[in-house]
């Protein structure tokens, strides 16, 4: 078995683009969608129109990965047609490339650590501060992670979390979230030049499906069951790509749509590897083999959701009742 250091410098040998590929998953996944979008805009009756809208829902998820991949420059670095067209769609899509970047660079740095800011990730709160947060803290925090949060992603994550809240905090430095308002406030105009049906279908139901899918991997991600947080001493880069980053096996057409990112434990052990890289990756690698597993069965979404705390004696995330067990059996009040 490798040691850290060692399994990081040997994961180098999968940090590289095939331009070629690269851009074939990108084009290829750009005509699906807009074929998808056309479909929706005709004048069919809306039910048979339905199933496209759902298809561009999930292809905006692979479009995301590729987006994501881009902005980590794990794939068509320097290009300016690509970058042109990530830029679009990020500012379309309300990811405006500023603060992703931002947030998601800290994210990768910062991953499972109990005391670093929760800034690219959702938030862990420990019992200890828990049990001594004010009730309005409580609400905060419950309300960032509860499953309506995440199943509306559309308006909570993306265009408040990620486009208006930047937005606000720092408009000098994000001035492209102000940018990417009016992009997509453009597209709406568009898509009502066709109706209603049309707004619905070509734009609400698939930003959507893709917001809520989005918001859920990302959850679940970096809570599961048998994910592990470390004080920032004992915080190890490698070991949280390892044990914080959960490994989801999916279907073939799933792992298409959702462009692999099911291997999130290889990606956060180097982020330069291309999506497409990312099985074969993991298969070339023995430590790689038995990380921590969830699955987008519903009994194991549920199973996630309801994980709230870190009970650092425990070592594990618990569900409040778990936490309200253990006062009561110890006589403290929550």
């Amino acid at each position: 078995m490798r040691e850290s250091r060692q399994l990081l410098l040997d994961s180098q040998q999968f940090a590289v683009d095939d331009r070629r590929r690269s851009w074939w998953c990108l084009l290829s996944t750009v005509s699906l969608l807009i074929a998808m979008v056309g479909f929706c805009l005709t004048e069919l009756h809306w039910l048979a129109r339905l199933p496209a809208s759902i298809v561009a829902g999930f292809t905006l998820v692979r479009l995301f990965i590729i987006y994501h991949d881009y902005q980590h420059g794990a794939i068509l670095r320097g290009s300016r047609i690509a970058g042109a067209l990530m830029t679009l769609y990020g500012l379309a899509t309300l990811n405006p490339p500023s603060i992703w970047g931002r947030s998601h660079n800290h994210h990768h740095r910062n991953n499972a650590k109990i005391f670093g800011a929760s800034i690219g990730s959702y938030p862990v709160m420990t019992t200890d501060i828990w049990d001594r947060a004010t009730r309005g803290q409580r609400l905060r925090y419950l309300a960032q992670r509860h499953p309506v949060t995440i199943a509306a992603g559309y308006l909570t994550i993306f265009l408040y979390g990620m486009t208006i809240r930047s937005l606000i905090s720092n408009p000098r430095e994000h001035w492209d979230s102000a940018l990417a308002i009016v992009v997509h406030l453009g597209i709406i105009a568009l898509a009502l030049l066709d109706g209603t049906d049309g707004l619905l279908l070509a734009l609400i139901i698939p930003g959507t499906i893709a917001s809520a899918i989005g918001g859920y991997l990302f959850y679940a991600q970096h809570n599961f069951p048998d994910m592990k947080i470390r004080g920032r001493s004992a915080w190890d880069y490698v070991d949280a790509a390892m044990c914080s980053s959960s490994y989801i096996p999916m279907n073939p057409l799933m792992g298409w749509f959702m462009g692999n990112i099911g291997y999130h434990h290889v990606h956060h052990l180097n982020h330069k590897i291309p999506f497409y890289r990312l099985p074969v990756a993991m298969a070339r690698f023995e430590e790689m083999q038995n990380p921590g597993r969830t699955t987008l069965w519903p009994w194991d979404i549920a199973r996630c959701l309801r994980l709230k705390l870190w009970d650092v004696g425990r070592d594990r995330l618990i569900t409040l009742a778990e936490h309200r067990r253990h006062d009561a059996e110890v006589g403290v009040t929550a």
